[in-house]
């Protein structure tokens, strides 16, 4: 059986790390599948679930990712993330919470700036309740 190595690193620490038979996760064209021996590739990463199937146990791995940079090799896929949560460790209450304050921030932006800066978080706190949502098939 072919396998791939994962790498799933955010600034603070490393999420992830080990064989996988395939991995799927949001690109910034579309949602990327990966297998082993995949063509080399650099890509963004947005906002989403990147989920890994483990090659050990068959189980799926569930990380949310804010955002960040993808790169593939045949035998290596590395996803370095802004920020990478573990699905087991995602708060659906915490980011509806987190999306309300977005959406405030959003309505109250006193410039372009803070409009923009609320408008992305808004954003992450959307996809991470959805795949919050995915994740426990809701």
């Amino acid at each position: 059986m072919s396998t791939i190595h994962v790498d799933v690193v955010s600034a603070e620490e490393s999420i992830f790390s080990g064989e996988a038979k395939f991995v799927a996760l949001p690109g910034e064209a579309g949602e990327l599948g990966i297998y082993p021996k995949h063509t080399p590739l650099i890509t963004r990463i947005k906002p989403g679930a990147v989920r890994i199937q483990r090659a050990d146990n068959d189980e799926e791995e569930f990380v949310f990712v804010a955002g960040g940079i993808l790169e593939i090799q045949p035998d290596v896929v590395t996803v370095l993330a802004d920020t990478a949560i573990r699905g087991h460790d995602l708060d659906e209450a915490k980011a509806t919470e987190a999306l309300k304050q977005a959406e405030e921030a959003r309505a109250n932006a006193k410039s372009d700036i803070d409009f923009a800066k609320a408008t992305s978080e808004f954003a992450i706190m959307a996809a991470q309740i959805a795949a919050i949502r995915k994740l426990r098939g809701k």
